[in-house]
């Protein structure tokens, strides 16, 4: 015989929102609301009562909110994400009996039936729900049992019946000894704000204001102040540790090391330490500690490269020479992407023979930095290691650390940058930086702002990094830096620069690269923040328009709107209460002026065809009134590029 139970047979099925099927967890933030919703029905002709069940993983007991019937058997539901956990959901569903003979009821007095008979089967059912309840609800159902099933009247009976009293301690009595549940539990990460709204800021600590001379975190400080001042989140530093010697590259990625080239950071461990150990021209640890906690005190977080890979001077190397490659006359291999070569890097195995090991120390490097206070790690080429060894290690971090995020910086497949995502990592590095023209923007940001993809990737623009000096800014020159920057810090509520953008530098290293000329990641800079031409109060209006206007800190609420120029890209966003409307409008050409008749969805937004409103220009303080659907913006790529406008009814 089959162990199934007959009785259960409500069917539950398309489940939303899920990753695969429930294979990994839906990513949102605390203090949101997670509806979620399903189809789901059963045979014949009763009513179907149906509840979100949800905890949080580390508990047993259920909480549950009841579902509401949307249209054609699909029914929702929603809870509050009230901590920054990992949540459980899952939904039952069941035949109402009260509410079904309730229904049929009112049939059978609309088409003036005798009643006698149901009325008897409603008390039967009350009387039921009475033995189930406690207290004043048990007496209240014992009166209202007999109320329908000895009635002064029948018209009594169907009053009483059809009370909402009564309804509401019926469904509290409901018997679900045969209720159904869906065959799967399904799991949400609610991670804290900065993991969905952050402005990030790049920079190499061991970079001064001294020419030929490294700077340590002491002086690294100074930076701090300005950084927070142009309104940024997050600082990111490259790799801080003692870099290797073996190999190391000079100016512009050469193999020529003149005295005094500090090498790159990505060249990671020598006599001094490993990826727990700080350069000592940087400093110390306390040294480190004092910059993170400087940062705290402006309201900045400290964000860590995480980069698997060393030097050939690395500890490893000497003690754990079976973590790395080896070629067939039992050298180490180093790193190369062809036609690319990192003499200076050994990737490291992660098929020998025991990973677990390699594992582990993986998991003790993060939860050494972690204990100093960082929160946030840029992981450098996950790709490029085993999916599931990231489904474990930030799972097992996360569980304990609930707060840490991890950011993907994965320039590779689409496919494995979304697994990588599903996989855990809380935000990605996307395809923005090559993403140019109006149809490429459209297509790429409907994608990753929207479900599904959205319910497990939250995409983090940069429109250069120290690997990527993209064409558009070579030669389109401080336009085209003020228009890549409004998009990245509208488009996505993540986005980042490197040191460098706010002053416009774009030389590469030679024609059709995208390498920086006299790379930062092979030599000291000295800059001047202050140089004729900076964007450095562009950037800071941008940032505080983005902190002032909470509809530039969501994900998923981006639209695009009409414009009538190939050049002219136009797009709104909108709080869920529709109390903050911001709308953008970018010139994608750096190198002309563009007019263009833009449309604002005026009739979603409950605004009459004749009706007027005013559109605040914010970057410049001016205000327009437009009327109807139909508005124009002339995007001047020598004076405003673009417009950010906040929408006022």
């Amino acid at each position: 015989m089959i162990a199934w139970d007959f009785r259960r047979t409500v069917v539950i099925e398309n489940v939303a929102p899920t990753v695969d099927g429930g294979r990994y967890p839906v990513k949102r933030e605390v203090g949101t609301m997670l509806e979620a919703s399903a189809d789901i029905f059963r045979e014949g002709h009763d009513v179907v009562a149906a509840f979100l069940k949800h905890r949080l993983a580390s508990e047993v007991a259920w909480r549950e909110t009841p579902m509401r019937h949307v249209d054609n058997d699909r029914w929702a539901g929603e809870f509050r994400l009230e901590a920054n956990a990992r949540y459980v959901f899952t939904i039952e569903a069941l035949a109402d009996p009260f509410r079904s003979w309730l229904a049929d009821l009112a049939k059978r007095v609309d088409a003036g039936q005798e009643v006698g008979n149901e009325l008897g089967e409603g008390a039967a059912l009350v009387a039921a729900a009475a033995g189930r309840a406690r207290g004043v609800d048990a007496d209240a159902l014992r009166e209202y049992a007999a109320r329908i099933g000895q009635p002064s009247t029948p018209a009594d009976a169907l009053a009483a019946a059809r009370e909402g009293r009564l309804a509401a301690l019926m469904d509290a009595s409901l018997d679900r000894t045969e209720s159904t549940w869906a065959d799967d539990l399904f799991e949400v990460i609610a991670d804290r704000e900065r993991a969905r709204f952050a402005a990030w800021y790049e920079f190499f600590p061991r970079s001064g204001q001294v020419p030929g001379r490294g700077a340590s975190f002491k002086e690294a400080e100074a930076q701090l102040e300005r950084i927070a001042a142009m309104g940024f989140d997050v600082v990111y530093l490259p790799p801080i540790h003692p870099i290797g010697r073996t190999h190391r590259k000079g100016r512009n990625n050469t193999l020529t090391v003149r005295p005094g080239d500090p090498g790159s950071p990505w060249a990671i461990g020598g006599e001094e330490g490993g990826h727990t150990a700080v350069h000592p021209e940087l400093g110390t640890l306390e040294d480190f500690d004092r910059f993170v906690d400087a940062a705290r005190r402006l309201g900045l977080e400290v964000a860590l490269d995480f980069a698997i890979q060393c030097s050939p001077d690395h500890p490893w190397v000497r003690e754990h020479p079976e973590w790395f490659f080896h070629r067939p006359d039992g050298t180490i291999k180093y790193a190369e992407n062809p036609p690319k070569k990192y003499q200076d890097v050994y990737p490291l195995n992660f098929y020998c023979a025991d990973p677990a090991p390699l594992w582990e120390e993986m998991r003790r490097i993060l939860e050494f930095w972690i204990g100093h206070g960082v929160r946030t790690f840029r992981v450098d080429n996950p790709h490029t290691k085993p999916v599931r060894f990231w489904e474990w290690l930030i799972r097992e971090l996360k569980e304990a650390h609930p707060e840490v995020i991890f950011l993907a910086e994965a320039f590779t497949r689409p496919k494995m940058m979304k697994v990588l995502a599903k996989a855990g990592f809380t935000q990605s590095y996307t395809y923005f930086t090559w993403r140019n023209t109006k149809t490429e923007l459209t297509e790429y940001f409907e994608e990753i702002t929207r479900p599904p993809v959205a319910d497990y990737f939250r995409g983090h623009l940069w429109p250069n990094t120290p690997d990527i000096l993209h064409e558009t800014l070579q030669t389109g020159g401080a336009p085209a830096f003020k228009s890549r920057l409004v998009l990245a810090a509208t488009l996505s509520s993540l986005y980042g620069i490197y040191s460098g953008y706010e002053l416009c530098e774009n030389v590469p290293v030679a024609p059709g690269s995208e390498e920086y000329l006299d790379s930062e990641k092979y030599e000291l800079k000295t800059r001047d923040w202050d140089a004729p031409g900076n964007l450095v109060a562009f950037v800071t209006a941008v940032n505080r328009l983005r902190r002032e206007h909470r509809a530039l800190q969501l994900y998923t609420n981006l639209m695009f709107h009409p414009s009538d120029d190939p050049h002219v890209l136009f797009y709104g966003k909108a709080t869920p209460e529709r109390d903050d409307l911001v709308f953008v409008a970018v010139n994608l050409d750096p190198h002309a002026p563009h007019t263009s008749s833009v449309e604002v969805p005026i009739r979603e937004l409950g605004i009459g065809e004749d009706a007027p409103y005013r559109m605040h220009e914010l970057l410049t303080d001016v205000s327009y009134e437009w009327r109807g659907r139909r508005g124009t913006v002339v995007l001047d790529p020598q004076s405003a590029p673009a417009q950010i406008f906040a929408l006022r009814r």
